[in-house]
């Protein structure tokens, strides 16, 4: 059995990294791949338990949960982009280096109202959007917790069980051992 849970996790592992890549790609958040190539995950099985996590770069997070912004009447027909997101901005704008690196690679630049190129440096464009970003926050893209709860679906019963089984146990261990204490 014990191998045929391993079996099991790693197919279940390799499943969210490749659909969570997918993803990624397919929604267009892949311009740099740093993201990309961060996702992986470390599974340990020993005789009596189980460690399996997922790993990626720490703005991972935000793009999959999103992020509520600061408040969004601060940009013209603003509105809030994640507004049950455990992530918020308070008072700092998200800095605008990185978001000049991805205007120059996505070769973005400002339009005049027919769609025509008018002048404006990628430094302006990087902090408009900066702004935007802080005022009405990052909608949520949920390129892993799709991955990961569709992979889960498919999970054998067998290991789900064993899982809620080893899960009961610790908390019933938990319990008795703050009673005890």
């Amino acid at each position: 059995m014990l191998s045929n849970t391993k079996q099991s996790l790693e197919k279940f592992s390799k499943g969210v990294v490749k659909q969570s890549r997918a993803n990624l790609t397919r929604k267009k958040k892949n311009v740099s791949k740093d993201l990309y190539n961060s996702i992986s995950y470390d599974l340990e099985v020993s005789p009596n338990s189980f460690s399996l996590k997922f790993m990626m770069t720490p703005y991972g997070s935000f793009q999959d949960e999103g992020v509520k912004g600061a408040n969004p009447s601060l940009v013209k027909n603003g509105k809030q982009k994640a507004p049950k997101s455990r992530f918020s901005f308070k008072n700092k704008q998200p800095p605008i280096k990185p978001i000049q690196d991805w205007v120059k690679k996505r070769n973005l630049r400002f339009r005049d109202d027919k769609g025509r190129f008018k002048k404006g440096s990628t430094k302006s464009l990087a902090y408009l959007i900066s702004r935007s970003i802080f005022a009405q926050g990052i909608k949520p893209s949920r390129f892993f917790s799709r991955s990961f709860e569709v992979n889960f679906k498919n999970l054998p019963d067998e290991v789900v069980e064993a899982y809620r089984l080893d899960l009961q146990d610790f908390i019933k261990f938990t319990e008795n051992e703050s009673t005890t204490n």
